[in-house]
């Protein structure tokens, strides 16, 4: 099976932690340049300096927000200008604000829909060019379990990142013709930061223990766990490697079997 990633270029946004290092760390195993994107450009150092260059890869770091999309641009294009292509993309941002969809704001959905959605959107279209030029590209959309069975309490990510997924499929039938395809992969309940979070909300909110609330989810997990964040770079590795050519316009969930559709 082929995963070699020997002299591709990979730019992975919100890489300064959590799942995106996770997916920096695989793709450089298998000898992919790595750019990483970010606003915390202390931990983008960080996380730069423990990449794997034992091939000789080369990596770095663009510091920018994934909700000013017209910045990522300017960078993205500067780097392009040089010259240089972007193989493979992982679209990846942090969680919008939790809480029920009735008590959004119109601006905190905005955010979201700004940082996920337009910012992916702003990015493919500087990178899907040099992709398809040299006949090969890699696209995947980190997202969440949300698009097939959304989450209570995470109105915003349930309503946004479902919007990305349904761009991604347009995307992949738009463009697999050229050797490029585009794949969302559905963390279930993983060990991040934000998870952590997240319990600690839900806790709060219902007055009990993050022990019970972990407790609780995980008995809702076919897996009997909670989920590994290598586990889940391994996937998207996969998916951005050679021999996942034909595997095209898909939503891969990661979560133990948590998610009750087909």
């Amino acid at each position: 099976m082929n995963l070699d990633l020997t002299n591709k270029t990979a730019l992975v946004c919100g890489a300064s932690q959590g799942l995106g290092a996770a997916v920096a760390h695989e793709l450089a195993m298998l000898g992919a340049n790595v750019w990483l994107l970010a606003r915390n450009e202390e931990n983008l150092k960080a996380v730069k300096q423990s990449l794997d260059i034992s091939l000789g890869q080369q990596h770095g770091y663009f510091v920018a927000d994934s909700g000013d999309p017209e910045h990522i641009k300017q960078l993205i294009t500067d780097f392009l200008s040089k010259g240089k292509s972007i193989d493979i993309l992982v679209n990846n941002t942090g969680g919008p604000a939790a809480g029920p969809l009735l008590n959004t704001s119109l601006e905190d959905m905005q955010k979201g829909v700004t940082a996920h959605l337009l910012t992916a959107h702003t990015l493919a279209q500087l990178v899907v060019p040099g992709m398809k030029a040299n006949k090969f590209g890699r696209i995947i959309n980190i997202l969440s379990t949300a698009v097939k069975q959304p989450i209570n309490g995470l109105g915003i990510s349930n309503t946004v990142r479902a919007g990305v997924a349904n761009w991604a499929k347009t995307l992949a039938n738009e463009i697999g013709q050229y050797g490029i395809t585009v794949n969302n992969v559905l963390p279930g309940y993983t060990k991040t930061d934000r998870l952590d979070y997240l319990f600690g909300k839900q806790a709060s909110d219902a007055g009990t223990t993050v022990d019970a609330i972990v407790e609780k989810t995980i008995s809702m997990i076919p897996a009997g766990r909670l989920g590994e964040q290598e586990e889940f770079a391994a996937a998207v590795a996969f998916l951005c490697s050679p021999a996942a050519g034909y595997i095209n316009g898909i939503n891969l969930p990661v979560d133990g079997g948590r998610v009750g559709s087909l």
